[in-house]
C-alpha cells in the first residue's frame, strides 16, 4: 500500500472527515435498503475512529440529484443503517454545506458520529468546487477517504479536501487497492482473467492491460458478437460498431496470451425478458439474433479452466443475468471460481459483485469489490484522482 492509512496517523481526539461510499440501491416502491454491504464495508473504519477517540464526521453521495435537494434522496434511512451497524448513534449534520453543518459537527464529542446530509445536493459536489472543497475540509483536522467506489471521480469530497488536510485511507480503500494489485501483479500462476460486457469499446483497455499480465483471457456478455465478427462470422442482430470489431480483432490477432471465446452460446430472436432462448453454435449464430449467453458447452469448458487456476480475476457477466433464462453462463463461471480449492479469487463490482451475492457465493471469494467503474479504471490500470490525492507513505 504506497498511500498512507488510517493507522499511520494520530487520529485520537482529531475531527476526521470520513468519505464513504453509501450509495446503496433501494426499493423504489418503499424506499427500503435493498442491500447495505457498502454501509458494512465501512463499519472497521468508523469503528477504528471511534475507538479511538476521533471525532467522526461521515460524508456520502446518494443517487443522481444534480445539484439540488431530492426529498427521496435524503439520507435518512442510510444514517439510520449505520447507526445501527455501529450500535451508537450518528447525528444528522445537515448540510452538506460547511456553514450549515458546523454546529452540530461542533457539538459532536470525541468517539461521536455525526453524518452530512447528500453531498450532491450542491452543485460543487461533482465540479469538484474549491470554495465546496474547502468548506468541507474547514470541519476536520483529517480526511479519511474510505470510498473507493468514488476514487475514479475528480470531486469535492474525493480529491479537493485532500489540498486543504491530510489526507489517509480507510480500510475498505486500503483493501481495494491491495487486492485489486495483487490480482494484476500475482506471480500465482496459472491465471485467469474473465470479461463480460456488451462493448468490447469499453472494455478493450482493460482486455489489453490484463492480457498483459495474465496467461489465459476468457471473454463473454454482449462483445462475443465483435469477436465473431472480427472472425469473419455472424455476431447476430446487434449493433456493433467498427470500432468494437476492430478492437476485437487486434486483440485476437496480436495477443500471445491464450484467449478463450465461447464455442457456443445462447440466443434470443428478440431482446426481451420473455425472449425464448435457444443454444447454437458460435459458428453458426442467426443474423437476425441476438447472443445473451455463453452457452453449455462454453460453461463446461470455463469451468475446468478456472477450476485449475491460482489466480483468477472476474469483471463483467457472461450474458444478460438479470434474466433469469439468460443467466446460467453468469452463474457456471461464479460457480467455477467458487470451487477453485486455493488460490486468489478477486471479483470486480457492480453486475458480477451482485451475481456472487445472489447465490451466496462472497465468502468463498478472496476479494469482492465494492467499486465497479473505479474497479473498471484501475484493471484498465489507470491512476484513480481519488486514490492520486491521498498523502504518500514516507
Amino acid at each position: 500500500m504506497p498511500k498512507k492509512t488510517i493507522r499511520d496517523v494520530k487520529v485520537r481526539g482529531k475531527k476526521c472527515l470520513v468519505r464513504v461510499d453509501f450509495n446503496v440501491p433501494v426499493d423504489p416502491d418503499t424506499g427500503v435498503i435493498a442491500d447495505d454491504s457498502r454501509i458494512r464495508a465501512a463499519i472497521p473504519t468508523i469503528q477504528y475512529l471511534i475507538e479511538n477517540e476521533a471525532v467522526v464526521i461521515l460524508c456520502t453521495h446518494f443517487g443522481r440529484p444534480g445539484g439540488r435537494v431530492v426529498e427521496e434522496m435524503r439520507l435518512a434511512a442510510i444514517r439510520q443503517r449505520a447507526s445501527d451497524w455501529l450500535n451508537t448513534p450518528v447525528a444528522d449534520a445537515g448540510g452538506p454545506d460547511a456553514g450549515e453543518a458546523r454546529a452540530v459537527v461542533d457539538s459532536v464529542r470525541p468517539g461521536g458520529v455525526a453524518m452530512l446530509e447528500n453531498l450532491r445536493f450542491h452543485p460543487g459536489e461533482e465540479q469538484n468546487d474549491p470554495v465546496f472543497a474547502r468548506g468541507l475540509a474547514s470541519l476536520a483536522d483529517l480526511f479519511v477517504n474510505d470510498a473507493f467506489g468514488t476514487a475514479h471521480r475528480a470531486h469535492a469530497s474525493t480529491v479537493g479536501v485532500a489540498d486543504h488536510l491530510p489526507a489517509v485511507a480507510g480500510y475498505v480503500m486500503e483493501r481495494e487497492i491491495n487486492m485489486l494489485t495483487r490480482a494484476l501483479e500475482s506471480q500465482e500462476k496459472p491465471s485467469i482473467a474473465i470479461v463480460g460486457g456488451a462493448k468490447v469499446s469499453d472494455k478493450i483497455h482493460i482486455l489489453t492491460n490484463l492480457a498483459r499480465r495474465v496467461d489465459t483471457v476468457m471473454i463473454g456478455g454482449g462483445m462475443v458478437a465483435a469477436f465473431l465478427e472480427a472472425q469473419g462470422q455472424s455476431g447476430g442482430a446487434a449493433e456493433i460498431s467498427q470500432d468494437d470489431i476492430h478492437a476485437a480483432g487486434q486483440l485476437l490477432f496480436s495477443s500471445t496470451t491464450k484467449l478463450m471465446s465461447p464455442s457456443d452460446v445462447v440466443v434470443a430472436e428478440t431482446f426481451s425478458s420473455d425472449a425464448a432462448p435457444k443454444t447454437v453454435k458460435s459458428n453458426d449464430v442467426p443474423p437476425d439474433s441476438f447472443i445473451m449467453d455463453i452457452g453449455p458447452a462454453t460453461r463446461v469448458a470455463y469451468a475446468e479452466e478456472i477450476i485449475g487456476a491460482n489466480t483468477v480475476l472476474w469483471n463483467g457477466p457472461m450474458g444478460v443475468a438479470e434474466w433469469p433464462q439468460f443467466a446460467e453462463g453468469t452463474y457456471a463461471v461464479a460457480r467455477a471460481i467458487a470451487a477453485t480449492p486455493d488460490g486468489l479469487k478477486v471479483i470486480g463490482g457492480g453486475s458480477t459483485a451482485a451475481a456472487v451475492d445472489e447465490l451466496g457465493l462472497r465468502d468463498q471469494m478472496t476479494h469482492v469489490s465494492t467499486g465497479g467503474g473505479a474497479s473498471l479504471e484501475f484493471l484498465e490500470g489507470k491512476e484513480l484522482p481519488g486514490v492520486a490525492a491521498l498523502d504518500d507513505k514516507d
